[in-house]
C-alpha cells in the first residue's frame, strides 16, 4: 500500500517555501503515480511533485496534493556498451554516481550540489561549469512521462520529438517524471586545484581560464580583491584517499562558515570584515579523485540564493558593475559570489538556450535582509540579458520571461497539451506563466 502523510507541513531546504498539503503521496511504481493523477483529475485536485526540495521558490508549494518520489529511487539498467543508464525519476544525485562509479562510470557534469533527485535537477535546468558541457537536462536521452491524463508517454529524439525539448526544462509543469535514460562516460580522474588570485589578474586571464580547463569555477568575495579559482582537469594518476578533503570541506565550509554567518546576522556591519577574512582563508590544494566525488560541495549553512544566467562575453562588464555596486551600497554581505561557464543548449526554456552562458550566483544567510540586495543584483543583470536560474530567486514577469525565451509560447502550448486541466500547476506557476486553473473537464488522453 503507497505511503500517505495527511495534514503534515512541508518546507524546503532553504525554509523558504512551505505549505501543509491535504495529502502527500509517496508512490514506488509508475502505476502508483498513474492512479494518483487519473484520481486527481476525478476530484479535481492539483499535483506539485517534490524530488529534493532544494529549489529555492514556491515551485513545490501546494495546499492540494504533494507528490514525493523519494520511493521511487534506483538505476534500472546501464548500458556500458551504448554509454547510457535508465534511472527512475526520484534518485538522487549521489546515488546515480555511487552506482555508476563502481562500474567505472559517471555522468559527464555535476552541479556543486548533489542531493537533488534527477528528475527536479532537470526539471529546473540544473547546472555544473565547463564550457564543454551544458546543463544535466543536456545529458537526457529519453524521459519517461505521466502526463496530466495520467497515461504513460516515452519522450526522444524518436519518439514525441515535438515534446522533447520542451520537457527536459518544464519545471514539473507538463507531468511528472519517472523515468530518465541519460548519457554516462568512462569515469575519469581528475585534479581538482583550489586557489587564490587578485581580481585584476582574473581579469586579464579570464578567456584563458576558461578555455584551458575542463571545468573552472571561481569565487568573489565582496570588498575584497581576492578571488577564489578552481580547477578540474582530466589526469593519468591513481585518485587519491577523498576523507581528509571531506572533512576539511564539513570543517571550513560548514562548521567555521557558520559560526562567521551567525556573528554576521548579529552584528551585520562585521559582514564586510568576514568576508576579507574569508578572502584571505583561501588556501592552495590539489585532489585527485573520481570526478563525481569531486564536484559536489556538502551545504549544511542555510542561505537565500539569486542565481542569473548572462552571455558568456558579458560576464566582464557584469562583474565589474556588481564589485561597484556593492562598495557603494555598502551590503551587509559575506557570501562569496559564485561564477560559472555552460555550453548553449537547445532547450526550450533553457536559461542557456542558443547561448554560451555565464552563471552569476548571489547568497544572503538565512536570517539577514536580502531584499535590496537582491534587487540590485538583479537589476544589473537585466541590464546584461540576465535569464534567472528557474529554481532561485527573482521577480520575473511572464513579459520578461517571454522576451528572454524566444520559446516560452511554443512550451506553454506543450504544456496545454500534455495537461489540460492544469492539475500540475499551483498559484507560483500560474502568476509565473499568468494562466488561470482550468474549469473541470473530462479527462482527456494525449496520444504520440
Amino acid at each position: 500500500m503507497m505511503k500517505t502523510d495527511e495534514g503534515k507541513t512541508w518546507r524546503n531546504w532553504a525554509h523558504t517555501s512551505e505549505s501543509t498539503p491535504e495529502n502527500i503521496f509517496y508512490p514506488t511504481s509508475i502505476e502508483d503515480i498513474c492512479k494518483l493523477v487519473k484520481e486527481a483529475s476525478k476530484q479535481n485536485k492539483t499535483i506539485r511533485v517534490v524530488g529534493a526540495g532544494h529549489s529555492f521558490t514556491s515551485l513545490v508549494q501546494t495546499s492540494e496534493w504533494l507528490v514525493s518520489l523519494d520511493e521511487l529511487s534506483g538505476i534500472e539498467t546501464i548500458n556500458e556498451e551504448e554509454c547510457y543508464a535508465t534511472v527512475l525519476g526520484g534518485t538522487r544525485l549521489f546515488q546515480i554516481g555511487a552506482e555508476l562509479g563502481e562500474l567505472g562510470y559517471a555522468q559527464e557534469n555535476l552541479g556543486d550540489v548533489n542531493v537533488q533527485s534527477i528528475a527536479g535537477a532537470i526539471s529546473t535546468g540544473t547546472h555544473g561549469t565547463g564550457l564543454a558541457f551544458g546543463n544535466i537536462s543536456t545529458q537526457v536521452l529519453e524521459v519517461v512521462l505521466v502526463t496530466g491524463s495520467g497515461e504513460v508517454l516515452t519522450i526522444s529524439e524518436e519518439n514525441n520529438p515535438t515534446y522533447f525539448k520542451a520537457c527536459l526544462v518544464s519545471l514539473g509543469s507538463l507531468g511528472i517524471i519517472v523515468k530518465v535514460t541519460i548519457k554516462i562516460i568512462p569515469c575519469p580522474i581528475y585534479e581538482y586545484k583550489s586557489r587564490k588570485i587578485a581580481f585584476p589578474q582574473l581579469a586579464q586571464q579570464l578567456e584563458q581560464l576558461i578555455e584551458s580547463n575542463r571545468h573552472f569555477e571561481f569565487y568573489l568575495f565582496p570588498y575584497s580583491d581576492i578571488v577564489q579559482v578552481k580547477t578540474m582537469n582530466i589526469v593519468e594518476q591513481k585518485p587519491q584517499r577523498m576523507e581528509l578533503h571531506h572533512f576539511k570541506n564539513l570543517l571550513l565550509e560548514n562548521y567555521l562558515f557558520f559560526i562567521f554567518s551567525e556573528t554576521c546576522r548579529i552584528f551585520p556591519k562585521s559582514s564586510r570584515f568576514f568576508s576579507r577574512l574569508s578572502a584571505k582563508g583561501v588556501g592552495t590544494s590539489t585532489k585527485r579523485a573520481n570526478s563525481y566525488q569531486l564536484f559536489a560541495t556538502p551545504r549544511l549553512v542555510r542561505f537565500r540564493e539569486m542565481e542569473y544566467c548572462i552571455p558568456l562575453e558579458n560576464l566582464k562588464p557584469a562583474l565589474k558593475k556588481v564589485r561597484e555596486c556593492i562598495v557603494t551600497k555598502k551590503y551587509n554581505v559575506h557570501f562569496p559570489i559564485e561564477c560559472r561557464t555552460v555550453k548553449a543548449d537547445d532547450i526550450w526554456i533553457s536559461p542557456s538556450y542558443q547561448r554560451d552562458s555565464a552563471y552569476i550566483a548571489f547568497h544572503m544567510y538565512k536570517g539577514m535582509p536580502y531584499e535590496e540586495y537582491f534587487h540590485d543584483m538583479e537589476s544589473i543583470m537585466q541590464q546584461f540579458d540576465g535569464r534567472p536560474h528557474w529554481a532561485k530567486m527573482h521577480t520575473r514577469t511572464k513579459e520578461d520571461l517571454l522576451t528572454l525565451y524566444p520559446k516560452l509560447s511554443d512550451f506553454l502550448v506543450v504544456r496545454e497539451k500534455l495537461d489540460p486541466e492544469r492539475i500540475f500547476m499551483n498559484h507560483y506557476l500560474n502568476e509565473l506563466f499568468k494562466v488561470e486553473r482550468a474549469s473541470h473537464q473530462p479527462r482527456q488522453i494525449v496520444k504520440s
